[in-house]
């Protein structure tokens, strides 16, 4: 199995470059563009990091391969949530003063429990999928809505933020290059990774719904975890949360929904009674303790360590239920 492993090995170091050097042009050719960075960084920004996963489903969905898809999207966000928040509140605690993203939270809540309410009766349709990819499209004008508000009424202190990490000095050509290059770089590095993961499950005899929810989704998730953790050091509180609220959402809407749209067909029953409820549990424990309910919100190292205690937890409950299997 050394071509494989070496397929997933290369295909996650070139997806965590790739998706940064995407996130830097596509940011460079929007301020181009005079859109503020508080946009870019809610809209363009959130869509980058969540870009292996997208094109790693797409991949997956385009090649059979569903339930590696559905498995990228749910553990990618479990991953975001446990891990990568739990080990970024561990180092450094985050404090939440944005209102953006307190906004954010329940939005977050509201589209996992709708996805959950579509896929209940054990199918992943094109229904389901249009639904999915509608809400992301609201979404993403919602955001953008009240970026042009928070603007225009007083700055946001995420919006600093933001404006401490676009790339302001990058030249349209050089940001439409990176743009260019990364994209396809994304796409290739997809496709060794899907390629390698779904060689490896069929040798170890595990699902591509397993395979999907740990290896693929650990792997597509390192650009957040770059992200947050850096955020963090630079006491970019809001930007490290907000990355991985971004990302939660567009994991949903769109990671879960375009295979709906390319290979519909049924959701296995453990993603309903194991995978979704621990994504949902997680997502509402962030919720309690970022929203803030008599000022601003706190995730302590505490709570970041139980964050990541759950985290392992899972990984445990999947382990003995692939034993039992």
């Amino acid at each position: 199995m050394w071509m494989e492993l070496f397929a997933i090995g290369g295909g996650f170091v070139l997806l965590t470059w790739s998706a940064d050097r995407f996130v830097t042009g596509a940011s460079g050719i929007a301020f181009n563009l005079r859109v503020s960075p508080l946009i870019i960084g809610l809209t363009i920004v959130s869509l980058g990091t969540s870009a292996p996963e997208i094109l790693v489903s797409v991949v997956a969905a385009m090649q059979g391969n569903a339930g590696l898809a559905i498995g990228n999207a749910i553990g990618s966000n479990i991953i975001n949530t446990g891990l990568i928040l739990g080990i970024t509140a561990v180092i450094v605690p985050l404090g939440v003063h944005s209102s953006i993203i307190r906004r954010e939270l329940p939005v977050m809540l509201l589209v996992m429990v709708v996805a959950f309410l579509l896929l209940l009766d054990g199918t992943l349709g094109r229904i389901d999928a249009v639904i999915m990819l509608t809400g992301m499209a609201a979404i993403l004008y919602w955001v953008v809505h009240i970026a042009r508000r928070a603007h225009t009424q007083g700055a946001d202190p995420i919006s600093g933020e933001f404006a401490e990490e676009i790339p302001t000095d990058m030249p349209m050509g050089r940001s439409v290059f990176w743009l260019v290059v990364a994209g396809l770089v994304l796409i290739g590095s997809s496709r060794m990774l899907v390629w390698g993961a779904v060689s490896v499950a069929h040798s170890l005899g595990v699902s591509d719904l397993v395979i999907g929810l740990t290896i693929v989704a650990l792997g597509t998730s390192l650009p957040e975890l770059a992200a947050s953790v850096a955020s963090a050091f630079k006491k970019q509180h809001d930007i490290a949360l907000g990355n991985i609220i971004g990302s939660n959402i567009f994991n949903i809407l769109a990671v879960l929904g375009l295979p709906g749209l390319i290979d519909p067909g049924p959701v296995d029953a453990a993603v309903l009674t194991r995978d979704f409820p621990v994504m949902l549990g997680l997502a509402l424990l962030l919720f309690v303790m970022a929203y803030g309910w008599r000022g601003p919100g706190r995730i302590n190292r505490f709570e970041g360590a139980f964050l990541m205690t759950a985290f392992c937890g899972y990984q445990t409950l999947l382990y003995f239920s692939e034993l039992a299997t």
